[in-house]
Formats: structure tokens, sequence, C-alpha cells
């Protein structure tokens, strides 16, 4: 099996490099964005005409959330124009297509669990952008798997986790937001999801298409994920002081983007359908040496 991926020095795209290494019996090629511009079709018709993938997974994505807020251009071009000529491409080259979504195409305000199917509502230019990412998908390429998620954090790239850690060694007290709630995924369990999904498809004949929710469990809320991640530092001696964490709401802490309150996703259909298992966040969090 061959496979492309594209945004390979991102926080999943990273981890996706790091266990294809390991998989001999997969050749594939990994490029940054500056090694491939997804917007550019003519870049993009090049590489695959020339590598010729079975799958290829798209791990590029512009995820700044409050930014994007302003840079609307650039965001929808990356989020929504890449992954379309992505799609476009192996669709002409009968290739799968593997794309990373959010949970940000939720409005966040319903009660529960989302599936896939729930109703989607972007408060934000990210979420929209992402959304019609989506989209453009779906049209371009029948055999596409759009895999949604939540919370990403891993050992490349700045993320939750990274954050703490580093506002713990110089603080004592921090504030943080309480009232919103999700599915904090390993970067690397993503990856893992990606290449289970990719094998099956190609290899075992497996054809469930279409929009798939994977996330972590259990649902926490930031200030729960973030006292976790502090007991495990001081667990693992990376931290030799008690931070006091103060729950704080959302309107205590505003941001240019509207986050969803609730980001909690429903993973049982990959279950079903790939026998993937939600992402297990707390044993990620078990080697915080990686993450500074």
């Amino acid at each position: 099996m061959k496979i492309l991926v594209t945004g390979s020095n991102g926080q999943v795209g990273s981890c996706l490099v790091d266990r294809l290494q390991q998989k001999p019996e997969i050749e594939f090629l990994a490029l940054t964005r500056q090694e491939l511009d997804i917007t550019d079709p003519v870049q993009v018709d090049a590489i695959v005409k020339q590598f010729t993938p079975d799958v290829i997974i798209n791990a590029a994505a512009y995820t700044a959330v409050d930014k994007a807020e302003q840079d609307v251009e650039l965001c929808y071009a990356i989020n929504r124009d890449g992954p379309r000529i992505l799609a476009e491409a192996a669709h002409k080259n009968g290739t799968l297509f593997l794309h990373i979504s959010t949970d940000y195409v939720f409005s966040g305000d319903k009660k529960g669990l989302y599936s896939e199917d729930a109703p989607v509502a972007p408060q934000g230019v990210y979420g929209q952008s992402k959304l019609a990412g989506e989209l453009a998908v779906a049209r371009a390429c029948p055999r596409h798997i759009i895999l949604r998620t939540a919370w990403v954090f891993g050992e490349r790239g700045g993320n939750f986790v990274k954050t703490m850690l580093r506002l713990g060694q110089t603080r004592d007290v921090l504030g943080v937001v309480a009232d919103q709630f999700g599915g904090p995924t390993y970067a690397g369990d993503i990856a893992d999801a990606l290449i289970a999904i990719s094998k099956q498809v190609v290899n075992q004949g497996v054809n469930a298409y279409g929009v798939f929710h994977f996330s972590g469990l259990p649902h926490v809320s930031w200030h729960t994920f973030a006292q976790t991640i502090f007991e495990k530092a001081i667990e693992q001696k990376l931290l030799n002081k008690t931070v006091v964490i103060n729950p704080i709401s959302t309107a205590e802490y505003p941001t240019p983007a509207k986050r969803p309150a609730n980001s909690k996703l429903s993973n049982k259909k990959i279950k079903q359908l790939y026998g993937i298992e939600p992402s297990d966040w707390q044993l990620a969090l078990k080697n915080l040496t990686a993450y500074k």
C-alpha cells in the first residue's frame, strides 16, 4: 500500500510519519506545506500522478481559531480549497481520500453526544471553513473518509497540554474554563485510526465511506483536563509544586472566536464499522517529558 501524507509537520502529520516509518509494508510520501501547496492544483496533480498513492491522508489545516476571524481568505484556501483539490486528484486517480475535520462544525449548544448526522451550525470562520471543506471533499471524491475530531494534543506543535506544562513552571494559580466539555484526543491515536482505516479499505475491501467521529474518552471540561495534566506532571516529577487551578466561565475568558460549549462526539459509528476504539487521552499523558 502507498500513502501520501500532506501537512506532515503538523500535530497529526508528524505522528503519521512516526508510525508509517515503523511499517515497512507501507510505502509513503510525507510532504510539508513548504514541499506541497495543497491549494495549487498543478502541484497536487503532478505529485499524485508521480507517486500514484492508494491513499491520500490530508493532515494539512489552518487551525488558528481566533486568528481565522481576520485571516478569512487564507483559512478558506487551506481548509476548503486545498481539500477539494486533493479530493479531485484522488478521484481522478482512483485513490481513497482521508480528511481530518473538527467538532467546530457544530454549534456546541445541544445536550448529550454529537453523532455524525447531527445538524451542523459552525459559529466562527474556522468551523465554517472546515464545514465547507467537508462538503467540497464529499462532492469531489465519493471514496472519502472525513474524520472529525476534537481537542487535539501531541508531542509536536502547540496545544493545551504543552501550554499547561509551560504555565505550570512559572505560575502557582491558573484560571481554566470549566463550562466547555469535550474529549481530548491524542494526535498519535488519530494517526493510528487513519492508518487502520486505510488498511481496512485498501487491503480488506471495506467500503464504509463518509463522515466519522473519533475523539477521546472520558469527556471532561478544560478545567478537569488541566487538573489531570498537573496531577500527572507531579507524579512524573516534572513539577515539584501544586498549581491551583480555579474554574472560570467562558464569559470570564473572552476570545475572538466562539468555542462550542459541548464538543462531545459519539465514537459509536467508527467502532461499529471499523472496530476503532476512542482515544485514551489519559494513557497518552504517561510520558509528559515528550511534550516539553
